[in-house]
């Protein structure tokens, strides 16, 4: 079997990625993208089975590009700010081209949603050394049946649902109060200060 070219494949997906911004996703096929390479058509199966595996791969690479723009785009201080701004950057994506993307996955999206573990993992992780930075948060509510790491999964679990359910700023709201009430206590000065400027 020929060995594959990764500049060849970088360059397939960028192509893709440029017909899905310019004139959407269903303008996305084998053939388009082989032509405008300058490759066979047959080439163009070496690195991609079909149009959907192609699209699994375009999501892919999509959000492991955002992760960085993620990190830019977190600036507050406190971890609730931070977790609103970064749902405020994932609804942006997701209603720009990622959400069609996703959406364009059809019977493959348990398959996109594996490849997606590692993004998701690497977010994870930011969010935790994230929650670690914030000292207002209360020391004595973590143990071993209440770690950050379970908490984390936790908060990442409920925004991915808000997400996908496109759902109103206030469900978030109402999430980060929940969130609040649990890290920085029912009643500090912070957490009543935050709550106000969300």
């Amino acid at each position: 079997m020929k060995r594959k070219d990764d500049t060849l494949r970088a360059t397939l997906l960028h192509l893709a990625r440029s017909i899905a911004d310019e004139e959407g996703i269903d303008a996305i096929h084998i053939r388009t993208i082989a032509q405008k390479a300058g490759i066979a058509t047959g080439t163009m199966y070496n690195y991609f089975s079909n149009k959907e595996e192609l699209l699994l791969a375009l999501t892919e690479e999509y959000w492991m590009q955002a992760l960085p723009e993620i990190n830019a785009a977190i600036t507050a201080d406190s971890f609730c700010e931070q977790l609103k701004e970064l749902f405020v950057f994932l609804r942006d994506r997701i209603d720009q081209s990622a959400g069609s993307l996703m959406n364009s996955l059809g019977g493959l999206e348990s398959l996109g949603q594996t490849r997606m573990a590692s993004m998701q993992s690497m977010l994870e992780a930011s969010l935790m050394q994230r929650m670690e930075q914030d000292t207002a948060i209360r020391e004595d509510i973590w143990n071993a049946q209440f770690t950050r790491q379970q908490f984390t999964r936790f908060i990442m679990r409920n925004i991915t649902t808000l997400l996908k359910a496109n759902a109103p700023m206030t469900d978030l709201c109402f999430f980060l109060t929940i969130i609040e009430h649990t890290i920085y206590g029912r009643n500090s000065h912070a957490t009543g200060h935050r709550r106000n400027r969300l």
